[in-house]
């Protein structure tokens, strides 16, 4: 009986991959420009890449194998790069940032640019901005932006750092009045920055207790790069799972720190020379910072749920395992209900969440523009927005990555599979920029406003719900529900738009008539389905964006979107059946499931979306540099590529580790004396 395989497994990765492009319809241009805003920021992109892939201080090969401190190092040294790279070609401050972004590594720049100087733009006054916006521009100085504590995070307002002001001599008093006062976890101040934005109570003259505020100060002298005097700066250590390697999360304490009265950021709120406070105009206003933030957040967790979803479906298109198809070989596991049921869906929220934080940010900006002129009128629907979505999309990308990671078996444990990284990095993002289950209560909060708002007239407002509130309005005129759903009604956006709207609208009417007793979970059940059901609103104009495409590309394309919808509405089956929004069977014998139809309907576009995975991956015009993954590889030569980096592992550079003499060889020679007494 012969021993030799049928098909050589490694050469049949190739082919699979080529045969996998090849039963594709889509085409990968015209989505890719869809996903990146158009041709001109793809091409933009795709320079830039070419650039930094081919330049030597952005290889990757080594950096698995590189401690902590050599990651940090690391890092600025790519950051560095950047900017030389930024003088060389003549980039643009937005096609730097774009440099920036396509890095997969955490940078401390990017909370200079993110946090930093997004906060000092908006909120500093004339003088502070005249005297140091454009070295912040230019990066002459480099921020961060101090606002958790050793004791305190997203309870802003317990913050214990005092800023006291002094009349007498027109400054600002910052301290650090306990060990628990500390700033804490401040990313780019352990080694790196130089000047920060401290949020700190600000204390007037007879102890009057104001609340925190942002002050704006120099941490390490610009000659040398050393602490400045009363002030205690340091590193907070490696981080979970080795994530956030490159940055140098930081702590701070302040012994009685003078500054000039000038460096509160008073852009709104301002104190007078004489100790007077002058109320800002709205009393979210310095919360700008995190909502430009959290807004942000989507669009990047929308790329990176597009990596693991491009590198699992990848690899599930070449791996082989399992029992024989028609044509004798093993069957791509791509193909069982178990692995497409958990990937596909992922690829929908990719393409979901990248579209929305694309919309999200250009709302962000026209807010801006609005507060500038004192214009508060967006700010509380941006802040409900953004909330939600922050919850929404690290608590999904959290969950997508360790899913993709897991469908790849095995292998996907390796650090060359290119996950572990992403995820290690992730996981933070459920509690910076507010602890997700704090935000949930804002969602519901908010909400709750909305809700006796509306009722608080007569007839009820209906006009006036804003787009986060609008499903609010199915309590005003309820539509008339089916009694069951086919397939043609699953296959139709509104539906599943329908019911998620619906849902949201009973579990905060449910909520608000049982304010005093509710269930443990209700916060994060109200805050989830309110938030779906404002993405729902908008995934609907997503499908009717897509009228300028070629028709094929807009059918799949609407596909992807209605797969999220599906998936969407079969996560909140428990609520809809609670609300009797879907109601059980009772036609015929016996006991049926008035569920089935969804799920068959999620089974049936996810078979429909299959042929077409690798051609959806690809428009994300992801390199294998940008990837990194030898699971993702685009030549689909996985087994090739895992061979290749294992030869790289330092420990393989001899034949005899170091250990053999220091701990292997006393073992066995201690095992084989024991060996030998047992025997006499």
């Amino acid at each position: 009986m012969s021993t030799q395989p049928l098909y050589d497994v490694n050469e049949q990765t190739g082919i699979d991959m080529s045969n996998a492009r090849a039963s594709s319809t889509v085409a990968v241009e015209s989505v890719r420009d869809f996903l990146h805003h158009g041709r001109d920021e793809w091409l933009a992109r795709s320079r830039i890449v070419n650039i930094l892939k081919n330049d030597p201080v952005f290889d990757k090969s080594q950096r698995e194998f590189l401690g902590r401190t050599q990651k940090y190092e690391r890092g600025l040294a790519l950051t560095n790069r950047i900017y030389e790279l930024q003088v060389i070609h003549g980039w643009s401050e937005q096609q730097t940032k774009l440099a920036i972004s396509v890095l997969d590594e955490q940078l401390s720049i990017s909370l200079h640019n993110v946090a930093f100087q997004p906060v000092f733009m908006l909120k500093a006054g004339p003088t502070l901005l005249k005297k140091y916006a454009h070295l912040i521009a230019t990066r002459a100085i480099f921020g961060c932006y101090m606002q958790t504590e050793l004791g305190h995070g997203t309870n802003v307002s317990r913050l214990e750092t005092t800023a006291t002001f002094i009349p007498e001599s027109q400054e600002f008093e910052i301290h650090s009045p306990t060990l628990t006062s500390s700033k804490w976890w401040i990313g780019a101040l352990g080694k790196t920055a130089t000047h920060g934005v401290v949020q700190a109570k600000l204390i007037l003259p007879g102890g009057k207790d104001m609340g925190p505020h942002l002050f704006f100060m120099q941490l390490r002298s610009l000659d040398d790069h050393k602490v400045l005097p009363n002030i205690i700066i340091g590193d907070i250590g490696p981080k979970s799972g080795s994530g956030y390697a490159p940055t140098d999360n930081g702590f701070a304490r302040f012994n009685r720190v003078r500054i000039p009265k000038e460096n509160m950021l008073s852009g709104f709120a301002q104190v007078t020379d004489e100790g007077k406070y002058l109320q800002p105009p709205h009393a979210k206003l310095s919360y700008g910072g995190m909502l430009y933030i959290r807004a942000n957040m989507v669009t990047g967790g929308g790329w990176l749920i597009a990596k693991a979803a491009t590198v699992a479906i990848r690899y599930a298109t070449v791996r082989r395992q399992g029992e024989r198809g028609p044509d004798g070989l093993e069957k791509q596991i791509i193909s069982y209900p178990s692995v497409y049921y958990r990937l596909l869906p992922i690829l929908s929220r990719a393409y979901m969440f990248i579209h929305l934080g694309r919309t999200l940010t250009t709302a962000f900006d026209a807010m801006a523009g609005r507060l500038k002129q004192g214009d508060t009128s967006l700010l509380a629907e941006m802040h409900a927005t953004t909330s939600g979505l922050k919850v929404y999309v690290s608590s999904n990308g959290v969950q997508d990555l360790e899913t993709a990671r897991r469908s790849m078996g095995g292998h996907g444990f390796s650090a060359f599979a290119g996950l572990g990284r992403l995820y290690a990095d992730y996981p933070p993002s459920v509690t910076y920029e507010g602890d997700n289950f704090v935000l949930d209560q804002q969602v519901v909060r908010a909400a709750l406003k909305s809700y006796r708002s509306l009722f608080a007239s007569k007839p009820p407002a209906v006009a006036s719900l804003t787009p986060s509130s609008a499903y609010l309005r199915h309590l005003v005129n309820p539509p008339t529900i089916p009694a069951s759903f086919s397939d043609k009604d699953w296959r139709d956006p509104a539906t599943s738009i329908l019911l998620l709207e619906l849902r949201a609208a009973f579990l905060v009417h449910e909520h608000a008539q049982n304010a005093l007793e509710t269930d443990a979970s209700a916060n994060q059940r109200v805050s989830k389905a309110v938030t779906e059901s404002f993405v729902a609103a908008q995934v609907g104009g997503m499908i009717n964006s897509l009228s300028s495409m070629p028709a094929k590309d807009r059918v799949t394309v609407s596909k992807v979107f209605l797969l999220y919808l599906l998936t969407a509405v079969e996560g909140g089956l428990i609520d809809l059946l609670s609300f009797g929004v879907i109601r059980p069977s009772t036609s015929g014998p016996g006991v049926k499931d008035s569920t089935r139809s969804v799920r068959l309907s999620v089974k049936a576009v996810c078979e429909e979306l299959l042929p077409e995975a690798i051609g959806l991956t690809d428009a994300f015009g992801f390199t294998d540099w940008d990837l990194d993954s030898a699971l993702g590889v685009y030549n689909g030569k996985v087994y090739e590529a895992l061979w290749e980096r294992a030869k790289a592992e330092p420990l393989n550079k001899t034949e005899i580790p170091a250990a053999y003499e220091a701990s292997i060889k006393p073992i066995l020679e201690r095992g084989r004396k024991l060996a030998a007494q047992a025997k006499l």
